[in-house]
């Protein structure tokens, strides 16, 4: 893999690398205002391909397009081109994979759990809010501040359901309608966030595999033993939506924001109505248009969006795609 990510970035200051993904170089960096960033800088060939190219893009569009406090903050980026980056939040922990591998036993105190648990139950709340899917929610692309408090990130998987977007997963997290080759829904990010809810309060998965083959049937054939039966601390009722997040049927889900609720109300809180910015902020044109990056502090430049970038329609999603070669 080509390595030439020491070009400039106007207006920033790029230091150490912080890591290496598939698609893209992570630096740490300071901006303008002296403030540190993590910049995601797509390798030569993403560029060069256009399907790669097209994810960071999108990355880059819907990073600096959503506004949630458990949302990954984006601050400025370019789309396309061989400037492309995204500056985003930085955190020094890293990766909520990388924290875990640090931990004996992998496994969080039950407040924390809980309380990560909670801030992505929002997030994913909000994108269903706005008729968004992530479609890749997994410990790699969840953040913890300081103070425990979660964000979700890595949005290059993620389209308004409205427009039609490309069908994407990971096998660990892959809800069974995903396996069996159908659309993803608001209802395939709460089966994953089933998921995340057993890693997190029973300290594993609740599905193994050493293939794509072996995950697929476990997924589509297997249930999980009750939390409660792996966790005596974890209430009933949240082990009993734990189990519900992880129905073979999509219609047989709770909806995030239920999850939400469950969670808060087992740390001590009193779950409120979230309120949303106007969505039509956040909602891309349906034709071809420009996107505008934001800053810390408002717009800071417009840029033609190629055509190919858009989602694409329901009718143009790969059939032949194989998440378990491409992704964790």
């Amino acid at each position: 893999m080509t390595d030439s990510h020491n070009h400039a970035i106007p207006g920033y200051t790029l230091h150490r690398t912080l890591g290496r993904g598939n698609t893209s170089l992570v630096r740490l960096a300071v901006d303008r205002d002296g403030e540190q960033v993590a910049l995601k800088i797509p390798h030569e060939e993403t560029l060069g391909n256009q399907e790669a190219a097209e994810r960071f893009g999108n990355e880059v569009r819907l990073t600096l397009q959503f506004r949630h406090s458990h949302v990954v903050r984006g601050y400025a980026g370019t789309a396309f081109g061989p400037g492309a980056f995204l500056a985003i939040r930085y955190y020094p922990e890293g990766a909520l994979n990388e924290q875990l591998a640090r931990i004996p036993g992998r496994t969080l105190p039950l407040r924390g759990s809980l309380r990560i648990l909670a801030d992505l139950a929002s997030a994913l709340a909000y994108l269903h809010h706005l008729g968004a899917v992530h479609q890749d929610l997994k410990t790699h692309n969840v953040y913890v501040d300081g103070q425990g408090r979660a964000a979700l990130g890595d949005l290059g998987n993620t389209y308004f359901v409205a427009q039609g977007g490309q069908v994407s997963g990971s096998p660990y997290y892959m809800a069974p309608e995903i396996y069996h080759g159908e659309s993803s829904s608001a209802a395939s990010d709460v089966y994953s966030l089933g998921i995340l809810m057993y890693e997190l309060l029973s300290g594993d998965r609740p599905y193994q595999g050493n293939s794509y083959e072996e995950l697929m049937v476990a997924h589509m054939t297997r249930f999980p033993a009750p939390l409660t039966h792996l966790n005596p601390a974890v209430s009933r009722p949240l082990s009993r939506l734990a189990e519900q997040a992880l129905a073979k049927r999509p219609g047989e889900r709770p909806h995030a924001d239920a999850i939400r609720r469950a969670l808060l109300s087992d740390l001590g809180e009193t779950p409120q109505d979230e309120v949303y910015e106007d969505t039509k902020k956040s909602q891309p044109a349906q034709d071809v248009g420009q996107t505008t990056l934001m800053g810390r502090h408002g717009p800071t430049q417009t840029r033609n969006v190629p055509a190919q970038a858009e989602a694409k329609p329901e009718a143009q999603r790969s059939a032949g795609w194989n998440p378990f070669k491409r992704r964790k």
